[in-house]
């Protein structure tokens, strides 16, 4: 047999011994990591779209640790908003002892001391700070929305917040809104609903000892106890919309985690059969090679 065979051979052996070690490398690589594609050449047709799902998942999973967020902000706005309301239900029952026409004088002074202490509370309750911001103050949540002075006359200043642009994004795309600000919540542009105007009303009417004026203002902390409840439900309601975005995003997160999953994890049994089925072919090759340098050594030796 001519020399040019024999390398021509060799050169086809080594080529095939290449694939062969190829295969294996993939293979052993699959059945230890449990992934399939590692380098863009493991795939080329499907690392596109592999990108593309990743991507969706990291988007979603920045979006739910943002409800996640806002989740404890809103749980709590709508905690600090259900101790207002008990605070306006105290605040009645004492405008109604107040408005009685038999109650003396003294007694109206301590009721309106009592309420001092109750509008202290809720400019407390405007202050509800959770992970250092002030939740009710909007834009400007560094800042407390009210300081309290029951010396001054009216007893909190001016709001100090901002307005609230804030707003989440839900896993459809949609914007939710999850905060209101102190100044929508206790001090509505309607007298009516104005809570800390009504609250502070009544107080100085008990100071003043004017029935007339307690029944008066006592009507307007019934308003205002009503646009509390109203602006407790925007809580529960917004509490509703991100339980229902983390569900949602749960869920989005796990299909596009099998979606990925399907695309570049391992068929293991399929694996240690490549690469057995590999391991036979190496040995195979490496048999027939051998058999062949021995013919060749053979005809040197009778040439």
């Amino acid at each position: 047999m001519a020399i040019g065979v024999f390398d021509a051979q060799t050169s086809r052996f080594l080529s095939d011994i290449e694939r062969i070690a190829s295969r294996l490398e993939r293979a052993q690589y699959q059945i230890t990591s449990g992934r399939k594609i590692n380098v863009v050449s493991d795939g080329p047709d499907q690392i596109s779209h592999l990108l593309a799902v990743r991507s969706q998942l990291a988007a979603s999973e920045q979006i739910h640790s943002n409800l996640n967020r806002v989740k404890g902000e809103v749980d709590a706005s709508e905690a600090a908003l259900s101790q207002a309301v008990n605070v306006l239900d105290r605040v009645t029952v004492l405008g109604t002892q107040g408005a009685t026409d038999t109650i003396t004088a003294d007694s109206r002074l301590s009721l309106a001391d009592e309420l001092g202490a109750l509008l202290e509370q809720l400019v407390n309750i405007a202050a509800t700070k959770v992970d250092g911001r002030y939740i009710f103050s909007g834009d400007t949540d560094t800042t407390a929305p009210y300081t309290v002075d029951l010396g001054s006359d009216p007893p909190y200043s001016p709001y100090q917040g901002a307005a609230s642009s804030r707003k989440i994004e839900h896993p459809s795309g949609a914007r939710i809104q999850v905060s209101l600000t102190a100044e929508e919540i206790f001090e509505d542009a309607d007298p009516n609903q104005n809570v800390l105007a009504s609250v502070n009303d009544l107080r100085k009417a008990l100071l003043a000892n004017d029935s007339t004026q307690i029944k008066d203002a006592l009507g307007r902390v019934r308003q205002s106890s009503t646009h509390m409840n109203n602006k407790l439900a925007f809580y529960g309601a917004a509490q509703n919309q991100v339980a229902e975005g983390l569900d949602v995003a749960f869920k989005q997160e796990l299909r596009l985690k099998s979606e990925i999953s399907s695309i570049e994890d391992a068929d293991l049994t399929e694996a240690i059969l490549e690469l057995n089925q590999a391991q036979l072919q190496q040995s195979a090759a490496l048999g027939a090679q051998a058999q062949l340098l021995n013919r060749r050594t053979l005809l040197d030796y009778l040439g």
